[in-house]
């Protein structure tokens, strides 16, 4: 019995971490983001794998138009990117899965990075932007962009829809702003299975 209590707590903290189970949010479904939906469900034969857990979108959902800076400390926001693929990675310094995630994520800008398709890594961090800036250097992610939002407004933003209830939080975003998928948690976004995935939802 102790034995399964100890479990059991165990996978709590887990699915508080990551945010496993948090309540999603109920948001209305957007017309305007209905090619997204139908894109999640032509890509979940290819959410298998390191990939497994992500979540595909089942009502058109508008991403909010996330405010944030990038390594200039120039104002930027998600409308800027706006006509390409974006894989949204949500981090924090203090965030253990985020350090052994951001180096699959600066090799998947690697890759598949271009006119088409960009990671864009949000550090999330209140305060001491400098430390965030060394966390990417530490873990080798230097093809990734430097972006962040010391002022918490992009959290609250993506937590006022049912995202980012813990780190790291990932969305698939399409050329429209639309969600296609997230996932709570890290994954191996260099993985074969999560090219294949990007790779797909890229070439249409």
């Amino acid at each position: 019995m102790v034995a399964l209590a100890v479990a059991a707590a165990a996978l709590a903290g887990l699915a508080l971490f990551y945010g496993i189970g948090a309540g999603a949010g109920k948001v209305a479904g957007d017309p305007a983001c209905r090619p997204a939906v139908a894109a999640a469900e032509r890509l979940k034969p290819l959410m298998r794998g390191e990939v497994g857990r992500v979540i595909p979108a089942t009502s058109g959902l508008k991403l909010p138009d996330l405010a944030f800076k990038d390594a200039a400390g120039a104002p930027r926001r998600l409308a800027d990117f706006r006509g390409t693929w974006l894989l949204v990675n949500l981090w924090a310094t203090w965030c253990a899965p985020c350090r052994a995630e951001m180096p699959a994520l600066d090799r998947l800008e690697g890759t598949l990075g271009g006119e088409r398709f960009g990671v864009v890594a949000i550090n999330i961090d209140t305060r001491n932007v400098e430390r965030a800036r060394a966390f990417l250097a530490e873990t080798g992610a230097n093809r990734l962009g430097f972006f962040a939002d010391s002022s918490g407004q992009v959290l609250q933003d993506l937590r006022a829809i049912g995202r980012a209830v813990g780190l790291p939080t990932t969305l698939l975003i399409d050329p429209a702003g639309c969600e296609v998928a997230h996932l709570p948690g890290p994954a191996a976004w260099d993985g074969p299975e999560a090219t294949a995935l990007i790779a797909a939802a890229v070439a249409r």
